[in-house]
Formats: structure tokens, C-alpha cells, sequence
């Protein structure tokens, strides 16, 4: 049996405004060069969430860059909290590729990955060369994004890592009613960090949800429909839902394949949004995926 190593080297880039961010570098393993794959978190999270998938995605010989968004994990936080949006998100992606010598990729993108994914193939489209949207479209379900406005930014208190497990179930537990104890510890884990004081923290800059709090009721229910007909058109594209998603509905993901019929789709039973991509059926799925993109 292969043993996966989850080791990662830290790699780091600065954005047009001198922040610093932070990605987890995995080499590939041997044989032929294949694209790389980028892979983008969603709203509060960071890299963390792809270390199941991400080193495995490396394995099978394809570089792999689970990044930090600027706010979020290792990267700085924005000066300016109105940066806080996928369009800047993007442009800090192709200054991360610039700098790395990469002129495509294939985007993992979950949730707000997914979003800055299809930014930054209207941004820049040849960069773009094949696309995984996790539990995310041009549209999006207005009470599954209200439920994740609700909590972004707020703040919470933690004193202990059995409180930042019991925040991180009371958020998360309608997308994984199948978790145990150990599971919400190590999800805990991944969305908080030791404080200086020694609690728990989260780890993002609660000023992310600055712009969302600016746009007002209009930024809850997005149409990018035009950016996603443009990339799920012109290039491989798959999407993974959540089969009890309350931010990709059902009905939109239908009207998704209508609009890309060439679109590859996978749904992970018993898992709202967003999967976590070490489900049976989502890493199959994916790894049927990337067998038929160079």
C-alpha cells in the first residue's frame, strides 16, 4: 500500500498592495509533467481544509498550491477590509502564478474558491484550464448564504479547544450530521489557532465580511451566470454538490448542467455544503476528473 505523505513545502508570494500570503506547496509525485492544481477555500476556512485530498491530487503527479486567501490562515490581513473580494482574490492568484512561472492550472475551488475561480477566468481565461467547482455556482441558495453571513466576522469566544469544537458543530453540523467528537476536534483544528493569550482563535480577520456588510442584501444572492457559461464552456469543469446543500439547491445545480451539458457532476450523499472532499465519492469523482486533463 502507497503511503501518502502529507508534507508540504511553505511557499509564500506578495500581491500588487505588498501583503504577504502563504500557500501549502506539495510536489508531484513521478511521471510526466501534468498542469498544477490550485486550490482555493471557502469564506472563513483556509488551506487546511485540503489536506486530505490535496497531497493525494499530488501523488498522482501534479504540483499541488492550497493557498491562504489574504485574511485568512498564514497570509497578512488586508490594510483595507473593502479588498476583501473575489475580484482582488484573483488578482492575487495570477500574482502567485507570475511569480511561480505558471501560465495555467487546473482551480479547485470550494465555495468562495469557486467564485474567485470564475473571476479569474473572466479576469484572465487562458489561465483557466480546467475548473472544480465544490458546492458552488453562479447562484447560490439565499438561505444558505444568509446562514454563512450570519456567523462570518462575528466574534466568539473560545476559551478552551472543546468550546472551539462545540462553535465549529454548532456552525457546521447541518453539513455533517454523521460527526463524531474527534471529527469536530479536528475540524476545530483547522478553522482555529492557538491565540496569543493561549485560547483558541479563529483564524481569519473578522474584517472579511466588511464588503459583504457594505453591498447589503444584493451581495447575498450573486448572478454570475455569464463568468460560469464562459468557463464551464470552453474548458473541462466539474461540479461537486452536497446532496443536502442549503447553498447550491438542487434546482440550481439542474440549471447548471443545462447551461455547460458538458459540465462533469458528482453529488456526495448524507453532506450539505460544503463536502470536504475526502468523501469516497468526491475524490472519485475528482480523480476521474484530472485523468482527462493533461
Amino acid at each position: 500500500m502507497t503511503t501518502v505523505s502529507p508534507a508540504f513545502a511553505e511557499r509564500r508570494w506578495t500581491t500588487a498592495d505588498g501583503l504577504t500570503l502563504f500557500a501549502r506547496d506539495y510536489a508531484p509525485g513521478p511521471g510526466p509533467a501534468r498542469l498544477p492544481v490550485i486550490a482555493i477555500h471557502g469564506l472563513t476556512r483556509n488551506s487546511a481544509d485540503f489536506g486530505a485530498v490535496a497531497p493525494l491530487i499530488a501523488l498522482s503527479g501534479r504540483r499541488t498550491l492550497a493557498l491562504d486567501v489574504r485574511g485568512r490562515g498564514l497570509s497578512d490581513r488586508a490594510t483595507d477590509p473593502m479588498t476583501y473580494t473575489p475580484d482582488v482574490y484573483a488578482r492575487d492568484v495570477q500574482a502567485l502564478m507570475d511569480q511561480l512561472g505558471l501560465a495555467r492550472a487546473v482551480f479547485l475551488g470550494t465555495s468562495m474558491g469557486g467564485l474567485i475561480t470564475m473571476t479569474l477566468a473572466g479576469q484572465a481565461s487562458k489561465r483557466v484550464a480546467a475548473a472544480i467547482l465544490n458546492d458552488i455556482g453562479p447562484e447560490v441558495s439565499p438561505e444558505g448564504l444568509a446562514r454563512i453571513a450570519a456567523y462570518s466576522g462575528q466574534p466568539v469566544d473560545t476559551p478552551t479547544w472543546a468550546e472551539a469544537a462545540a462553535y465549529a458543530r454548532r456552525i457546521n453540523a447541518v453539513a455533517f450530521p454523521h460527526y463524531t467528537d474527534a471529527d469536530w476536534d479536528a475540524f476545530a483544528r483547522r478553522i482555529f489557532r492557538q491565540g496569543t493569550e493561549g485560547s483558541p482563535v479563529l483564524d481569519y480577520d473578522p474584517d472579511i465580511a466588511v464588503p459583504i456588510r457594505a453591498a447589503g442584501a444584493k451581495a447575498l444572492v450573486p448572478n454570475l451566470w455569464p463568468m460560469f457559461r464562459s468557463l464551464a464552456r470552453k474548458r473541462p469543469t466539474l461540479l461537486i454538490r452536497g446532496a443536502t446543500s442549503d447553498l447550491l439547491g438542487a434546482d440550481i445545480a439542474e440549471r447548471m448542467k443545462k447551461a455547460a451539458p458538458g459540465m462533469d457532476y458528482a453529488e456526495v450523499p448524507g453532506v450539505g455544503h460544503a463536502p470536504m472532499l475526502d468523501e469516497t465519492e468526491s475524490k472519485a469523482a475528482i480523480f476521474e476528473f484530472l485523468a482527462g486533463v493533461e
